[in-house]
């Protein structure tokens, strides 16, 4: 199948928009730096990478008879933010376990950002100790069995919407959309950087761009702490998503780039990279990014290209994926 032969559910405003840093382009004195930005791209709740994720799980979701989304994500997740939000879209319930993934200190941690949007979209919100993982949760498999108990019927989605068999949909098309863009504003990005955790982002735009005709690298940063299972999961999702939408031929081990360095020792815990790379976005472009995701992919880029890594005269576009509310439970930083 191609992928225009998936059923998708619109939930984004259109292709989201790309343009220039020319003042973060300056400072770093290197390739030129270009952002896509998913953060602007739905009405849906500030958006993010999640919704075009859903777009192709919606259609399967009201196929199978489901009335609830059941999905999982930390106390500050954007993916579970973005679940009750197209819950609320749709006319479906949410039903969020939202686990301790971050030991981050500050006392408002499970009440601000991204966890209070789902609260006030009317998702129903299961706090849960259980620390950080990218696999399958006991923790959402009971709240699966607990749906079906009291008479609804749960639709099932993964952390990220990442181990489900369209989790890769969204940013296949992300791919061949950025391929039209480039077509309209005259440039070819020959490198994409873009933050890789439970992998479905970075796995389909890598799907994706390995069926166009121009070679590029899509260099994900590790942001996971964990990057061998990264990795794995992104290898996986990704030659997955390529045989579903029907590339003929298979991914090349080095078409799957997971680079680590930035993400500190912990997921969710942002090291000084990181807030130097909030800052400097925020400072030269105005710009917001956040400490879990973002700021260590933005951190990825700065070094990549001021150590040559990237060479000068390289169109760098940025994945600019959202997550901002969650900046709101990270306060103390930035006082």
């Amino acid at each position: 199948m191609a992928i225009t032969d998936f059923e998708r559910y619109p939930l984004t405003f259109g292709p989201s928009p790309i343009h220039t840093l020319p003042r973060l382009t300056q400072h770093l004195g290197g390739a030129t730096i270009w952002a896509k930005r998913e953060d602007v791209n739905s009405g849906l709740a500030y958006g993010g990478n999640k919704t075009r994720k859903l777009e192709y799980l919606v259609p399967d979701a009201i196929a199978s008879g489901a009335d609830t989304l059941v999905s999982i994500g930390g106390y500050q997740s954007n993916h579970t933010r973005q679940v009750a939000a197209v819950a609320a879209k749709i006319g479906m319930k949410a039903v969020l376990v939202q686990e301790n993934w971050v030991d981050w200190p500050d006392s408002v941690n499970d009440r601000v950002g991204n966890i209070m949007l789902s609260r006030i979209m009317g998702a129903e919100v299961r706090l849960d100790p259980a620390g950080f993982g990218i696999g399958i949760k006991s923790s959402w498999e009971k709240a699966l069995e607990d749906v079906k108990a009291r008479g609804g019927t749960p639709y099932a989605i993964p952390a990220g919407a990442s181990d489900h068999r369209l989790g890769g949909l969204g940013f296949a098309n992300w791919a061949y959309e950025v391929e039209r863009q480039e077509r309209e504003l005259g440039v070819f990005f020959d490198t994409i950087v873009v933050c890789s955790v439970t992998g479905s982002t970075h796995a389909g735009m890598i799907a994706g761009f390995a069926g166009q005709e121009r070679p590029r690298r899509v260099i994900g940063i590790d942001a996971s702490a964990k990057i061998r299972e990264t990795r794995d999961q992104v290898a996986r999702i990704a030659r997955n998503t390529a045989a579903l939408i029907g590339l003929e031929r298979e991914l090349r081990d080095d078409e799957i780039t997971v680079l680590e360095g930035w993400a500190g020792d912990l997921y969710g815990i942002p090291v000084e990279s990181t807030l130097d790379a909030i800052r400097l976005t925020g400072r030269l472009e105005g710009m917001i990014i956040d400490p879990v995701y973002e700021g260590k992919s933005m951190a990825g880029l700065i070094e990549l290209v001021t150590s040559g890594d990237i060479p000068a005269g390289s169109n760098v576009l940025y994945a600019h994926l959202g997550g901002q509310p969650a900046i709101n439970a990270y306060s103390a930083l930035f006082r």
